[in-house]
């Protein structure tokens, strides 16, 4: 419970956060580049401080890392509340920013492999699932609190920089987490990273998979439906549509994978049930990227596809969380979390940059060459792949 609503806080202030301090350099005046750069700062720090997760939570202890993932999104929301002093004041909020973003990386990587790891083995789907569709729900809940105050007032910087600071003090009340068991074998840093990504190579790519159709895809999508001739509007809504597949369908995808895990016979056990709906939610996926050469002539078909897009995505991500939860312990788990943490992001970085190119580019042949591509090699390798008995 602790874990859910420290999270839940942060998480909410960071997407009141994010959106307003976008909103206030645009009234500055900043550039559209600078404003970009800001906004990618933070992905930059997730991506600088999750090798380091496994050596850092080896040195602080899990519950003392994850307070601190917690303070530094406070105290770098209090940064924000300085007067405007121009470059100087920009220079200082990027270095918040990638501060803040690196900090967010940890919490990440902590708070799912502790609530992978205690969960116990018949409710770890479920608690997965939950813990998912939660986080999900934070990305709306932000944004809409944040406009309900006033997107750019300082009411609203005041009310995300307390909401974190709940995130941290919630934080504090954390239990001590019981040791895990390390394996002999397993490392910290780099050669930890490089060790879960040869033992987990297709749960890897089902994270870039995921982090490439749920989260990249979706600040790409009102172009692709200005590029349909939607109106703003309801080229907007695509992304609502995206999200909505994605919070609804994480959490069953998680109590299926209980279901079919207790399941007599299944072959696999319950690694061979989870793969086998890594491998659905793959072909989902491939199968709605089927449908683009006929959204041009039926733009409806936009709001469903952009659905599955969310899902099936949210769905791989969350599988795989389960996955690697249910084969590794303590430090092998924060290793292998942070490599999927790094497909993740790093799908979601690649996905708007080469989606967004070829758009421009190659709208009609490019476009869906591209996400065929990403849809087909994920289902291909998962089609492959052979289910481990070791749960």
């Amino acid at each position: 419970m602790t874990i859910f609503a420290s999270t839940f806080f942060e998480l909410i202030g960071t997407f009141m956060l994010t959106p307003w301090l976008v909103l206030r350099l645009s009234e500055q005046g900043a550039a559209p580049a600078v404003i970009g750069l800001f906004a990618a700062s933070a992905w930059l720090g997730i991506l600088l401080v999750t090798p380091l997760a496994s050596g850092l939570t080896q040195r602080l202890g899990r519950r003392r890392a994850l307070a601190l993932s917690a303070a530094v999104p406070a105290l770098t929301g209090l940064g924000y509340l300085l007067p405007w002093f121009g470059a100087a004041t920009v220079a200082l909020w990027f270095a918040l920013k990638l501060a803040g973003g690196m900090a967010a990386g940890l919490r990440w990587v902590l708070a799912e492999s502790i609530v992978a790891e205690c969960s116990p083995l018949a409710r770890r789907g479920r608690n997965v699932g939950l813990f998912e569709t939660m986080v999900g729900a934070t990305f709306v809940l932000g944004p809409l609190l944040l406009a309900a105050v006033g997107p750019s007032s300082e009411a609203a910087l005041k009310l995300a920089v307390a909401l974190l600071a709940i995130g941290w003090i919630w934080s504090l009340a954390l239990p001590t987490l019981p040791s895990a068991p390390e394996p002999a074998e397993a490392h910290v840093g780099w050669r930890g990273v490089v060790q879960a990504l040869r033992a987990h190579p297709v749960i890897m790519a089902a994270g870039f998979c995921g982090g490439f159709f749920e989260s990249g895809l979706t600040s790409i999508l009102p172009l692709y439906g200005l590029a349909l001739g939607l109106g703003a509007a309801a080229a907007a809504l695509l992304v609502s549509a995206s999200g909505l597949g994605s919070a609804l369908l994480m959490l069953p995808a998680g109590l299926a994978a209980d279901w079919l895990g207790r399941r007599p016979g299944q072959s696999g056990g319950a690694a061979g049930a989870r793969l086998q709906l890594m491998r659905l939610a793959a072909a989902v996926t491939l199968g709605g990227t089927l449908l683009i050469p006929w959204i041009a002539a039926t733009p409806w078909l936009a709001w469903p596809v952009a659905f599955v897009w969310g899902g099936a995505g949210g769905c791989l991500y969350t599988l795989a969380m389960i996955d690697i939860g249910a084969r590794e312990r303590g430090v092998a788990l924060v290793n292998a979390t942070a490599v999927l943490v790094m497909a993740y992001t790093l799908g979601g970085v690649l996905a708007p940059s080469l989606a967004g190119a070829a758009l421009q580019w190659a709208p009609r042949a490019g476009f869906p060459a591209l996400l065929l591509a990403v849809a087909l090699v994920c289902w291909l390798l998962l089609a492959r792949a052979h289910a481990s008995h070791r749960v």
